[in-house]
């Protein structure tokens, strides 16, 4: 019998990074993108509650974008495969920094990530049928002092658009960690660590 791993998953989410990393370490999957359309709301509201802890938010948007997945996938009557999904965002003194609205905002964040510490937190959350798990990924990193103009040249590439934190790790940003400590995959936006582990657990509770 094939197990539902072996088949390969729905991927919920549009972001690039996290295909090179499923497919890094070769694992089958097909692309479930939402779509938007004028006046429709969201599958998933993003803002975080108020008083929310950062992992409390980023595991509680990992599980719904899991089960919106799951809903898309029945309301297109697609052939049943588990859903993965994800979300990453960077706290810094309690704070969530999510994706700035624009690149002043980018540079804003920039300027309080600098010469300092933060955390990068990414959830991952898998469902099929009435089974669901999540995982949390924790990893700290450190950046050197930017000067204005850097952070000005760095914005100005448009590589911190739709980045949390304001940055890419794997990009030009690259040169800003002075330090990491935790999973640079999971900086990235899927630790293929806490990934495996829950597709292991699946293939394990299906058998």
């Amino acid at each position: 019998m094939i197990s539902p791993v072996e088949r390969g998953v729905y991927l919920a989410s549009r972001s690039p990074r996290r295909r090179e990393l499923l497919a890094q370490v070769g694992v089958r999957f097909h692309l479930l993108l939402f779509r938007s359309r004028p006046g429709e709301d969201p599958d998933v509201d993003e803002d975080a509650l108020p008083n929310e802890a950062p992992d409390v938010y980023v595991l509680r948007l990992a599980r719904s974008k899991a089960e919106a997945g799951w809903r898309r996938m029945l309301q297109r009557n697609l052939p049943h495969a588990p859903v993965l999904a994800a979300d990453t965002t960077v706290t810094i003194d309690g704070a969530i920094l999510g994706k700035p609205a624009d690149r002043t905002e980018a540079a804003t964040m920039l300027e309080r990530l600098s010469g300092r510490s933060h955390e990068v937190l990414t959830a991952v959350a898998l469902k099929h049928d009435d089974w669901i798990e999540t995982a949390l990924s924790r990893s700290e990193v450190r950046f050197k002092t930017l000067g204005a103009q850097e952070i000005a040249q760095y914005t100005g590439t448009g590589e911190c658009d739709d980045k949390a934190g304001a940055y890419a790790i794997q990009g030009r940003a690259a040169r800003f960690v002075a330090e990491l400590r935790g999973s640079y995959s999971g900086v990235m936006g899927l630790p293929l660590f806490e990934t495996g582990d829950l597709l292991d657990k699946l293939q394990s509770a299906r058998r």
